[in-house]
């Protein structure tokens, strides 16, 4: 347990040698990057990954306004400098992976370089978010569903191991999804969760210890992991200041070809056009055939090769 910024949070930790912080995504916890450990910090790394503030056995704010986008890489910021260092590599999947983009663009001294799973680096739009959304979906999308205060936070809590069960099969690249990835969306007067399969079997590379070990970490409901979503239009306001500017700090994007996230309106676009607005951008984005949401889980061994080639380039 770490104190920073205010909040405690709870890390898992490996190996010595350069700094690399490993933040997860929604609905997650640090579990999430069990099979990164080993292998980077055999290649010669410190790796840490905690639950961030919101989640699992770190502390639970219940002021909504305490999950900014600032307060996120505060704690980042936090972390690195109560394990007694200036520096580190940072690395994010889905949500994680703004937080991580967010920490280089705005403290660019202390990363040494950032690598985002799933969500490309931000590139600040012209209108809120959630307002954009709201607009273009009709209310549907599952930003705007998550915003309605109490809503998802009870219809996730009813049956925690059912809830992440459904959600990790419906996001992963075994779900079967045909060659378009479909917006989520969900219906007027219906949950989300009742719209999903609930697989007989889960997908070899989610195993029932990794269920155990989630469900665990929700045992506290989802309310600080949904108040993340409940900043967008707050994050996009606070900013401002950064608008148009560029992560500078040597970066890695990977992403897999059947994950809803990069599909979502004007991302395709976007990453198309990532090598000439971040000429920062190590190669190209690297994209995994077949992989879906779940970037690090469903592909462990490509993705630590490419961190380690990745960190190992920026040492």
């Amino acid at each position: 347990m770490v104190d920073v910024n205010g909040v405690r949070l709870h890390i898992a930790e490996q190996g010595e040698g350069p700094l690399v912080v490993l933040l997860h995504g929604f609905p997650e916890s640090w579990h999430s990057w069990h099979h990164q450990f080993g292998p980077l910090a055999d290649a010669g790394f410190r790796v840490v990954a905690p639950d961030q503030r919101g989640y699992g056995r770190s502390d639970h704010p219940e002021d909504v306004d305490a999950y900014t986008i600032l307060h996120l890489v505060g704690d980042v910021v936090g972390l690195v400098q109560a394990l007694g260092e200036e520096k580190a590599y940072v690395v994010g999947h889905d949500w994680g992976a703004p937080v991580a983009w967010h920490t280089a663009l705005l403290r660019p001294d202390m990363v040494l370089g950032v690598a985002g799973l799933s969500v490309p680096p931000p590139i600040r739009g012209t209108e809120p978010p959630l307002a954009a959304m709201d607009k273009r979906f009709g209310g549907r999308f599952y930003w705007n569903y998550f915003n309605r205060p109490g809503v998802a936070d009870a219809e996730f809590a009813r049956d925690v191991r059912t809830t992440l069960r459904k959600f990790f099969y419906m996001a992963s690249g075994s779900a079967g999804h045909a060659d378009e990835v479909a917006q989520p969306l969900i219906n007027p007067g219906q949950g989300w969760l009742e719209t999903m399969e609930d697989p007989e079997v889960l997908p070899e590379w989610f195993s029932e210890d990794d269920l155990d070990a989630l469900t665990e970490s929700f045992s506290q409901g989802f309310t600080g992991a949904l108040n993340w979503y409940r900043n967008l239009d707050r994050n996009w306001e606070l900013t401002a200041p950064w608008h148009g500017a560029v992560v500078t700090r040597p970066a890695l994007y990977v992403y897999g070809d059947r994950d809803l996230v990069p599909a979502f309106p004007g991302t395709p676009e976007l990453i198309e056009k990532l090598p000439g607005l971040m000429p920062s951008l190590w190669r190209k984005p690297l994209e995994l055939a077949g992989c879906g949401h779940w970037t690090q889980q469903e592909r462990p061994d490509e993705v630590n090769a490419a961190l380690i080639e990745f960190l190992k380039a920026c040492s």
